[in-house]
């Protein structure tokens, strides 16, 4: 457990190694698409967005990759496999610049972990599937389908932020008022800009009782007495265990902040999102971008 100030503490906290990737969902809102392949497989620009979450974490100084999975979705780990085959026949053909970006989607068999998640009970269900490869240390999760366009990823802010105040931290932003029953929403006791101090945390909340506009997006540092909690095997919202339940329960136990991320989020988990999502990182793609703006200014 973490006490005192912030820098008292920063002599005690652990370095955030592994991250955890919920990703056993149906994906049903694209379907027929994700009949067959996993909706984490849906590509934003030229890379899944399983990559771009995988990324994100390499980029925060991860260095353990845990993927809960279920059955059928196993693609999402070979994604990630070496490609001896393919990248001999790349460079056969002198397609150099391909197969630099083939490896670049590889992840080293050490630091490539599976978990699996049976039956769908939540996402906090899904976290704690990952119990036994996290182990007694503090851990990220990343839901892929939350992708945030900004030059620093998302997760590499939070890891800075964490290393100077530890305990918890959930990446948040102002949603409308109407959409609170979509969020696990804080109950703020204090707000210093990029920090937030929360004194509650309710899961999807109707309108006109959320204690705040401020929701938990799909990004989290957590410390690992939380698989405890998880343990207990406590539902709520939509009969499911809810992660934001059990982070509720470590308030006043440990620190516990929210932090607001530079850039913008897209939700690739709906339609629009994701189209939304496609075109504003096409249009900074130093190869596509001009070609996209010219294309958007005709219609």
């Amino acid at each position: 457990m973490l006490h005192g100030t912030s820098e008292h503490m920063n002599t005690q906290i652990k370095p955030v190694r592994k991250v955890v990737f919920p990703v056993a969902g149906l994906g049903t809102r694209f379907l027929p698409a994700t009949k067959v392949l996993p909706k984490e497989m849906l590509t934003l620009i030229d890379r899944p967005l399983m990559q771009h979450a995988v990324e994100e974490a390499a980029a925060a100084g991860i260095e353990h990759f845990i993927f809960v999975i279920n059955q059928g979705k196993e693609v999402l780990v070979h994604h990630f496999e070496d490609a001896p085959e393919l990248l001999a026949a790349l460079n056969k053909k002198g397609k150099v610049d391909l197969a630099a970006k083939v490896t670049s989607s590889t992840i080293k068999k050490e630091n490539l972990h599976i978990a699996h998640q049976t039956e769908p009970l939540g996402l906090g269900h899904a976290v704690w599937c990952a119990r036994d490869l996290v182990g007694d240390e503090p851990f990220a999760v990343i839901l892929p389908d939350d992708v945030v366009l900004n030059d620093q990823g998302c997760m590499a802010q939070m890891v800075e932020q964490y290393n100077k105040v530890g305990g918890n931290l959930v990446a948040v932003e102002q949603v409308a008022k109407a959409d609170t029953n979509k969020y696990g929403i804080l109950d703020i006791s204090s707000d210093d800009g990029a920090l937030v101090g929360i004194k509650g945390l309710v899961e999807k909340p109707a309108p006109e009782v959320a204690p705040s506009h401020l929701g938990i997006t799909g990004r989290y540092i957590l410390q690992p007495e939380i698989f405890a909690i998880l343990d207990r095997k406590e539902t709520g919202a939509g009969g499911e265990i809810q992660l934001t339940d059990a982070m509720a329960k470590l308030l006043g136990v440990q620190p516990f902040h929210g932090f607001r991320f530079a850039g913008k989020r897209f939700d690739c988990g709906s339609k629009v999102g994701f189209i939304q999502a496609n075109i504003a990182y096409a249009l900074k793609d130093a190869e596509i971008g001009a070609d996209i703006k010219k294309f958007l200014s005709t219609l």
